[in-house]
C-alpha cells in the first residue's frame, strides 16, 4: 500500500525543503555555492575562526541544517533523501565556512559520507584550507566495542556537533576543535528501536516489514535492520534493553554526570519520549548518576518511522562547558548567544577555479570497431531508461538489507547521465564522454553509488582514452577499467557482497571473450552472464561491507541491490548493441 506524503514532485523536494527552511528563518541561514545544497549560518562563519561543516541526507530532519547557526554549525551540506551530499555540494559548504583557520567536517559513520565527504576534504586541502574529520559512532547496536569503529552514526551526531560548534566559537585551535569533537564522539553511546517503518517519497513505499506487534532492536536510521526482532514490550522494559548496553560501555559510576537525549524518530508521540525519559532517569538515578542536562523530542529523524532512541554523553569540564555554551539555530537554542563580535569580519568567500578540459586529438585515435560514439550514446541511454523501468526492484531489493534507496539513487544518477548525453555531440570521443557522466553522477548522486560510479566512469575513460571507435578489446578494457575505477574507491573485493560481485566476474569474463576472438556482441554476452552470476551468487553471500554488513548472516538469502544494478547496465548495453545491427 502507498504511503501519502506532502509533497509536489518527488524531484524537486528538496530544493523545495531548502527553500521554505530558509524562508523561515532568513535571520539565520542562507543559501551559498553553486549546487544550491550549502545552507550557511548568518552569523555563523567569520574570519579567524575554525569553520564547522556538517552533512548528510535528508529526512532526518531537523538534521542537519536545523543544526546551522550561531554557536554551532557554520554550514551543512544536504544531500539527498537518505543519501550522502556529493563532493560538490560539501565543498560549497566548506569553502562558506573557511575562515582562514581550517575547517572540520563532521558526519555520520557511513560508507556514502566517509567516500563523498574525504573527496571533498582532499580537493579543499589542495586549495590550501586544512581539513580535519570525524566520523559519529555512537550507535552501539551496529558493531561490538571492539570494532566500534565501524559503528553507524545515528542521535550521537547532536552531542558532538554542539560540542565542536561551541569549540570553534570559542575561538579554539583546528587541533583542539578536532580534540574535543573526537572527545564528545568517543564519550557518547546510542541504541534505538522501531516500531514501524519510514518511506521514501520517490517510492511511497514502507522500506521494511515489521509486524503490528513487533519491534526492532537496535534499528539504523535509514531503516536498516536491527540486532533483533522481538514482540512488542512495554515502555520501561524497551527503555531498560536501550540503556544496558549504553550504561555498559560508558562505564558510568557513581556521582557521574551525563547528558541525556531522548530522540523519537519521526512517528513516536511526546507522549511516549517522556515515559521513555521517566525510565531513563530512574535508571540514571538508581545509581547516584547526575543527568546535567536533557532533551526530549526530535532531533535525528528517519522521515516517518516510528520509534526512539536514548542518547547519553558521558561529561568532564571540558564538555561541560561546550554543552552549555550558548547556540541559537533553527532546531536547537542553549542559553543566549552573543552578539557577533563588532570587528568579526568574512572575507569574501573562495570559489572553485574551472578546470581546463582535456581535449582528444580525434586524428591520432583508433577507428576500429563496431562501438562508434553515436553506438556509445545509445548504449548508455539504454541503461538510463533501464534503471529507471527496474528502480523499484532495486528499492525494494535494498529496503531487505539496507535503507531502501538504491533504485532511487542509481535513477538520480543514471537521469542526470542521460542530460549529458543529450547534450553531447553524436561524434563525442568516447572518453570525453564517460568523463562527464562521471561529473555528472558524482553531483547528482552523492551517496555511496556517486563516487564508485564516478570512479568507474573516469577509469574506464582512461582505459579507452585511446580509441574513437571501440572493438572487442577495447570494450573489454573499459568493462575493466569500470570494475578497477569502483575497487580503488571503494576498497571492496569479490565476496564482499556488493556491485563487485557483479562487476569483477563481468571484466574477467569479458577478457576472455575478447582474448577468443569474440566480437563486440560476443564480449558483452560474456559480460552479462558473469554479470548475472555473480549477481545471483550474492544471495549466498553475509556482507561484509556498507550498512548490510551489520546485518551479519541476517544478509544471506538477499541479492545485493548493487551487483543488481550493474547486471541490469550490461545488460541493457548488450541489448542496445544487439538493436542497432
Amino acid at each position: 500500500m502507498k504511503t501519502k506524503k506532502l509533497i509536489n514532485a518527488p524531484e524537486n523536494i528538496i530544493p523545495e525543503f531548502i527553500e521554505g527552511l530558509i524562508a523561515a528563518y532568513p535571520d539565520m541561514l542562507c543559501v551559498e555555492g553553486s549546487t544550491g545544497r550549502a545552507v550557511v549560518a548568518q552569523q555563523g562563519p567569520r574570519d579567524g575562526k575554525v569553520g564547522i561543516v556538517i552533512g548528510g541526507g535528508s529526512g532526518h530532519e531537523p538534521a542537519f541544517a536545523g543544526y546551522v547557526g550561531q554557536g554551532l554549525a557554520d554550514a551543512a551540506a544536504v544531500g539527498n533523501v537518505f543519501a550522502s551530499p556529493s563532493p560538490e555540494q560539501i565543498l560549497d559548504a566548506g569553502r562558506a565556512a573557511d575562515g582562514g583557520a581550517g575547517v572540520v567536517f563532521l558526519y555520520g559513520n557511513y560508507t556514502g559520507d566517509v567516500l563523498n565527504f574525504t573527496m571533498a576534504a582532499e580537493e579543499l586541502e589542495a586549495e590550501g584550507t586544512p581539513v580535519r574529520q570525524i566520523a559519529v559512532a555512537d550507535d552501539v547496536a551496529s558493531a561490538p566495542f571492539e570494532r566500534r569503529h565501524e559503528r553507524r552514526g545515528v542521535a550521537g551526531d547532536f552531542f558532538v556537533f554542539k560540542c565542536a560548534g561551541a569549540a570553534a566559537d570559542l575561538g579554539e585551535p583546528l587541533q583542539r576543535v578536532e580534540e574535543l569533537a573526537r572527545l564528545a564522539n568517543d564519550r557518547c553511546r546510542s541504541m534505538g528501536v522501531a516500531l514501524g517503518a519510514c518511506s521514501l517519497p520517490q517510492t511511497g513505499t514502507p522500506n521494511f516489514e515489521i509486524g503490528a506487534a513487533d519491534m526492532e532492536i537496535g534499528m539504523g536510521l535509514h531503516g536498516e535492520p536491527g540486532m533483533r526482532r522481538e514482540p512488542l514490550a512495554p515502555a520501561d522494559a524497551v527503555t531498560d534493553v536501550l540503556m544496558e548496553p549504553i550504561l555498559r560501555e560508558l562505564g558510568l559510576n557513581d556521582g557521574d554526570r551525563v547528558a541525556v537525549l531522548v530522540n523519537g524518530l519521526g512517528a513516536t508521540t511526546q507522549l511516549e519520549l517522556f515515559l521513555v525519559f521517566r525510565r531513563v532517569k530512574q535508571i540514571l538515578d538508581q545509581r547516584s548518576i547526575h543527568i546535567h542536562a536533557n532533551w526530549v523530542g526530535e532531533y535525528a529523524t528517519s522521515l516517518e518511522m516510528a520509534g526512539a532512541s536514548v542518547t547519553l554523553l558521558k561529561l568532564d569540564d571540558a564538555l561541560t562547558r561546550l554543552l552549555d555554551h550558548p547556540c541559537r539555530t533553527p532546531a536547537l537554542t542553549v542559553g543566549a548567544a552573543a552578539e557577533r563580535p563588532v570587528d568579526a569580519q568574512r572575507s569574501v568567500r573562495k570559489t572553485r577555479a574551472i578546470k581546463d578540459v582535456v581535449v582528444l586529438d580525434r586524428a591520432t585515435l583508433a577507428t576500429g570497431g563496431r562501438i562508434t560514439p553515436p553506438a556509445f550514446l545509445a548504449m548508455m541511454r539504454a541503461v538510463s531508461v533501464a534503471i529507471r523501468a527496474q528502480k523499484d526492484w532495486l528499492s525494494q531489493l535494498d529496503g531487505v538489507i539496507g535503507d531502501g534507496d538504491h533504485g532511487v539513487t542509481m535513477d538520480i544518477g543514471w537521469t542526470a547521465v542521460g542530460h549529458v548525453l543529450d547534450a553531447q555531440p553524436r561524434d563525442a570521443v568516447i572518453a570525453q564522454t564517460c568523463e562527464q557522466m562521471a561529473q555528472a553522477f558524482l553531483t547528482a548522486v552523492g551517496a555511496s553509488s556517486g563516487p564508485l560510479y564516478a570512479g568507474a566512469f573516469r577509469s574506464a575513460a582512461a582505459a579507452v582514452n585511446t580509441r574513437l571507435n571501440l572493438d572487442s578489446a577495447a570494450l573489454a578494457a573499459w568493462i575493466a577499467g569500470m570494475n578497477n575505477g569502483i575497487l580503488a574507491r571503494g576498497g571492496a573485493k569479490p565476496g564482499d557482497k556488493t556491485m563487485i560481485d557483479a562487476w569483477a566476474p563481468a571484466a574477467e569474463a569479458a577478457a576472455i571473450a575478447a582474448q577468443a576472438g569474440g566480437d563486440e556482441r560476443a564480449v558483452l554476452q560474456a559480460a552479462c552472464d558473469a554479470a548475472k552470476t555473480g549477481m545471483d551468487d550474492t544471495a549466498g553471500i553475509e556482507s561484509r561491507r556498507g550498512r548490510s554488513a551489520k546485518l551479519g548472516l541476517r544478509s544471506i538469502g538477499h541479492i545485493d541491490p548493487g551487483a543488481a544494478s550493474a547486471y541490469l547496465t550490461l545488460r541493457a548495453m548488450h541489448e542496445a548493441l544487439l538493436g542497432l545491427e
